[in-house]
């Protein structure tokens, strides 16, 4: 199938941010958009708003550190539609702090969420994507996935994590299965909210101060989704053009 009219795409950490958008962009160029977080009340509006525009979206609940609600939103998708096209493992918190600062439960939390959700969609996708023939997994890293700066160790390991992860789903799958790791460069959102350090917040801030939205972020994952299914796209990075 080329293109993404018809294709059936989840969509994880869809309640903002580059899942909002990109549920947004996708289900206007003709998919049917599954998203899950934790926020449903956000999800209904925008599954709402999509359906008002002609577009096709389901929601429900999901949070992507228990492995049983991945499969369960699979499932959900299978029931709806018959098939999973694509999966965007996009949740994810960026809470930042010098290692010193001992923000342990926050590590934790980047781990739960950043990798073992990537892990998590990875696991519930693969057996369906195998049996059904086809299959896309678009994971969102980051450009912490490809430098270290101070207070990101743990984020941008997180993000070297799904890297890894994707390049090595990517050389183990069969031709019928697609990878796309897409890594965003500085991009408005609500990541920096979740940020409790006082003095990583207001470095985050100065660095915010050159930032790109977060539709720029689904219209590098459209492109990757739209290929013919004999083209991979393996890695798209996207930055601000003054990030330098």
């Amino acid at each position: 199938m080329t293109g993404t009219q018809e294709k059936v795409i989840l969509i994880t950490g869809a309640s903002s941010g580059i899942g909002e958008a990109a549920a947004r962009l996708l289900a206007g160029q003709g998919a049917a958009v599954v998203l899950g977080a934790r926020r449903t009340d956000r999800l209904e509006q925008l599954v709402s708003a999509i359906r008002a525009e002609g577009g096709r979206a389901d929601y429900m609940a999901l949070d992507v550190t228990k492995r049983e609600q991945l499969d369960s939103f699979v499932d959900f998708a299978l029931a709806k539609y018959g098939r999973v096209d694509v999966i965007v493992n996009n949740a994810g918190v960026m809470p930042l702090s010098k290692l010193e600062a001992l923000k342990v439960d926050e590590w934790d939390h980047m781990i739960d969420v950043n990798i073992r959700g990537v892990l998590h969609g990875i696991a519930a996708g693969i057996p369906v994507m195998k049996k059904q023939g086809f299959g896309h997994f678009v994971n969102i890293a980051s450009i912490g996935a490809y430098s270290v700066t101070p207070t990101a160790a743990v984020y941008c390991a997180t993000k070297y994590a799904v890297w890894a992860i994707s390049e090595g789903l990517r050389q183990e799958s069969e031709d019928s299965i697609r990878v796309t790791v897409v890594s965003p460069g500085v991009t408005e959102s609500e990541l920096a909210g979740s940020i409790s350090d006082e003095g990583a917040r207001q470095a985050m801030k100065e660095y915010r101060r050159i930032s790109i939205p977060p539709e720029s972020i689904a219209r590098a994952i459209l492109y990757a989704v739209e290929q013919p299914e004999d083209v991979d796209v393996n890695e798209i990075v996207v930055r601000p053009a003054g990030q330098r």
